[in-house]
């Protein structure tokens, strides 16, 4: 099943002076098994939508269904602790809240929460840890003698460990050097392709959207001004512009070479079919 949202408001501090509408009757379906990008200038409405998927904020009007439930405006939600577990919300810099005094007793914290025995949580925290890439021989160090991103790494081995049908991440890249960023986008992609998990990320780099996400939601003043594939949402130049959106290099490249008179295709986003297409036109000359 899509995760729903159903005429979906959020107004923060609601009946004073103060109140503000972030989301306004959103409707939308998000699809299972896939890696969404969701995207907006700031204050956009974009992590206030993605808070209310594990229901740490609730909806002022409206509903969503998500993992199987429905979390509506009318009625104080149960079972919110497994709709978490079900749910992972990954902030930005999770390092932030790693605690415990080593890796492996910070990543089995989250399933003893939720009442797996010592041996199980052990057992899901090495695995986890090692897909995301972190040496069995750093499981007994001190979180806090890692780098940045191997301390993300931990922190996103923490939520994976409750084993999530779906992972939320709020932009998951922020601060990391060229390379981390890169490494961290291919751990989301395998996540998604090989563990089925649904991935969405809250992000402002298009270079991530255009080589990692399938689909696109860009949120804007509170509404989905725009949802779909993420070769359609490059296609047109002319959207990006409208958005303010800086589009990723090799659109920029197609767009030059357009105006320079070759024929590209609108939909040619991969710079080897530029460099084919390019070379094809200029040998046709000769």
């Amino acid at each position: 099943m899509p995760i729903t949202f159903k005429e979906l408001s959020h107004e923060y501090n609601l009946g004073t002076p103060f109140a503000y509408l972030a989301l306004d009757h959103v409707s939308l379906a998000i699809p299972e098994g896939k890696v969404t990008a969701i995207i907006g200038e700031t204050g956009s409405g974009k992590t206030t939508l993605v808070q209310h998927l594990n229901a740490l904020l609730l909806p002022t009007g409206g509903e969503l269904e998500v993992a199987g439930r429905t979390i509506s405006s009318n009625e104080k939600p149960k079972h919110l602790k497994a709709l978490r577990k079900d749910v992972g919300l990954v902030f930005q810099f999770p390092e932030y809240q790693l605690f415990e005094e080593t890796i492996i007793k910070d990543v089995c914290f989250g399933p003893k929460n939720f009442g797996v025995d010592e041996e199980t949580a052990v057992q899901l925290a090495e695995k986890y840890l090692r897909i995301v890439g972190i040496d069995e021989s750093d499981f007994h160090k001190s979180p806090f003698d890692l780098s940045g991103g191997q301390k993300r790494r931990v922190a996103i081995a923490g939520i994976l460990a409750m084993d999530p049908q779906v992972l939320v991440l709020d932009e998951p890249t922020a601060g990391l050097d060229p390379q981390g960023a890169k490494e961290m986008m291919q751990l989301f992609s395998r996540l998604n392709k090989e563990y089925g998990k649904t991935v969405l990320i809250v992000t402002h780099d298009m270079e991530h959207v255009l080589h990692y996400c399938d689909e696109v939601i860009v949120v804007a003043d509170g509404h989905i001004r725009e949802q779909c594939e993420v070769h359609e949402f490059f296609r047109s130049v002319e959207l990006l512009k409208e958005l303010k959106i800086n589009p990723p290099a090799v659109i920029r490249l197609r767009e030059e070479l357009r105006e320079k008179g070759f024929q590209i295709p609108d939909d040619m986003i991969d710079v080897e079919q530029l460099i084919d297409a390019v070379a094809s036109e200029v040998k046709g000359h000769e």
